[in-house]
């Protein structure tokens, strides 16, 4: 009986960790993807918050900084940006940012009403009728009616269609006023590090006919910045084995930023969800310290070209070659259908031990296996000689790279127990 009691005692103590840690969980994704932090971009120093309120977290658990008394690693990067105005109107009728439209992130700024010349897609198959269009578009925008269904088209229509339309997007030699592209797929955006000589308005509205559009008119505030100073964040805790080889929890911190002054991209699931996994565990080992030293890593410049970590790697403030293995969590906040782990078809060791470690105690609902891909911040490690791991979650919202990637519709279904496995995986070592 005495056993029983104790039992029962112990998994009440362990649940009221596991609340406490998803309510934190809960509170970092907020926090990071509120309007306060401009979407973790670089208009209006989104990123610069977003970096200050993540050392904050590390300095309360007591992170030592690995560059001198500083937990920011400076480096410089090329983004255009949409810090003001951003207003689009078709035939008089105003459009609703990120929900009707999105402007392509390397447009320039533009003011102005301007006529609108439509044709469809087919009138793309050709150089000639490319070139002839935007002869008659000098002064006017052209509307790419893109709706039609591409799978009428063959394989090398197809492939001439889309070289057309990248040209009539990012072809300096091809002079016309802008390009309007009316879209039935998901408005997603990115961030860029140029700007090209003509803006790009890609709408998707319901009701929308294409071809009653007769002119647009415009007002958008977009600056470009050479050289723009950001940071990534970085902090360690000593291991108890007296070890100097080195794990290491890394996740990027920035997003989309802003698309003029009065439309954000929270970045809920992109990455707030993957930072407050990072942060989690800076909290655990905070009050619990690690077999190994744990370095913790929080990148600027994923959504850009992964350029934090690359910044990081050719200046490393940790010995690379002393990094026993990596895990970095990005798109961490749903898991309905499971995890994804990036790499693990080339570290199947590891990867074998993560799914055995999941089936002990059934946690998640699969754990999944894909080869390398370079599509995060793991890849600038990876490319040195770093084992490591890329892991995301999969199923619930489909909300990524727009404005409804938000955290009150994040469902963080199987973070906790994602944590748990995570938990129990770096353990391991």
């Amino acid at each position: 009986m005495k056993k029983l009691i104790l039992s029962i005692l112990l998994v009440s103590c362990s649940l009221g960790v596991f609340a406490q840690d998803i309510d934190y969980a809960r509170k970092v994704v907020k926090t990071l993807a509120s309007p306060a932090f401009k979407g973790r971009g670089y208009a209006e120093k989104g990123d610069q918050i977003a970096s200050a309120f993540i050392a904050g977290e590390f300095k309360k658990s007591g992170l030592l900084p690995l560059n001198g008394n500083s937990y920011f690693q400076d480096f410089d990067l090329s983004v255009n940006t949409f810090p003001g105005e951003v207003e689009v109107e078709l035939n008089g009728k105003k459009l609703r940012a990120g929900a009707d439209y999105l402007v392509e992130a390397s447009s320039p700024p533009v003011q102005g009403r301007f006529q609108v010349i439509t044709v469809d897609r087919a009138l793309l198959n050709s150089v000639e009728k490319v070139l002839d269009l935007v002869e008659k578009a000098k002064d006017a925008f052209i509307l790419l009616n893109d709706q039609a269904n591409p799978s009428e088209e063959g394989p090398e229509e197809k492939k001439m269609i889309s070289q057309a339309i990248e040209a009539l997007k990012y072809d300096e030699n091809l002079k016309f006023k802008g390009l309007i592209v009316c879209t039935s797929d998901k408005l997603t955006w990115t961030t860029l590090s140029f700007q090209t000589i003509r803006p790009v308005i890609v709408v998707n509205k319901k009701g929308l006919d294409p071809k009653s559009i007769q002119n647009i008119t415009l007002n958008i505030d977009s600056r470009f910045i050479p050289k723009y100073t950001t940071r990534n964040v970085v902090g360690m805790l000593k291991g108890t084995s007296g070890s100097d080889s080195t794990l290491v929890i890394s996740a990027h911190f920035d997003h989309l930023g802003l698309m003029g002054n009065k439309v954000y991209f929270p970045g809920a699931n992109d990455n707030a969800s993957g930072t407050a996994m990072l942060l989690s565990f800076v909290k655990e080992y905070a009050r619990q310290p690690p077999k190994y030293n744990t370095v913790f890593l929080a990148f600027s410049g994923e959504e850009i070209g992964l350029l934090g970590s690359k910044a990081f790697v050719e200046h490393p403030l940790t010995d690379l070659k002393k990094i026993k293995f990596l895990v970095n969590f990005d798109l961490a906040g749903t898991g309905e259908e499971g995890i994804k782990v990036v790499n693990g078809s080339i570290f199947k060791a590891q990867f074998d031990r993560l799914t055995k470690l999941n089936q002990l105690d059934h946690l998640l609902p699969k754990v999944e296996i894909r080869g390398a891909a370079c599509i995060s911040d793991h890849c600038r490690f990876y490319e040195k000689g770093v084992p490591s791991f890329f892991i995301y979650t999969q199923g619930g919202i489909k909300a990524y790279h727009d404005i409804y990637d938000r955290p009150e519709t994040l469902p963080l279904t199987e973070f906790s127990h994602y944590f748990q496995l995570m938990q129990r995986f770096f353990a391991g070592f």
